[in-house]
């Protein structure tokens, strides 16, 4: 929340920026247009290198979801499997025979 009030806020300093500079710029409109091209390419560059860090951050998320989801799978397959082997035992100690023996 606080990176798109930032974004926000960049922006808006921007758009203030260019207005101003334009209203008491003392150049030429030629070298007025230049001046404004090149802080939307400022811009642009500013956006693309945000992007790249949201995705960059977004797969890191991603790969940490994946390990714990395989971490949960792992652990629930060990308990599934040390029930199943005291289950084994408890017939096995009285002697009589399972349900997958009868």
């Amino acid at each position: 929340m606080d990176e798109d009030k930032r974004l926000s806020y960049f922006f808006l300093g921007l758009g203030i920026g260019v207005a101003v500079g334009i209203l008491f710029a003392p150049k030429s409109g030629e070298e007025t247009r230049g001046l404004i091209k090149s802080k939307a390419g400022e811009g642009t560059d500013y956006l693309k290198r945000r992007g790249e860090d949201v995705r960059s951050q977004a797969g890191e998320a991603i790969e940490r979801g994946k390990s714990a989801v395989q971490k949960q799978r792992e652990q629930l397959g060990a308990a599934v499997e040390a029930g199943k082997q005291a289950y084994r035992e408890t017939f096995q100690k009285s002697g009589e025979p399972g349900p997958a023996e009868s």
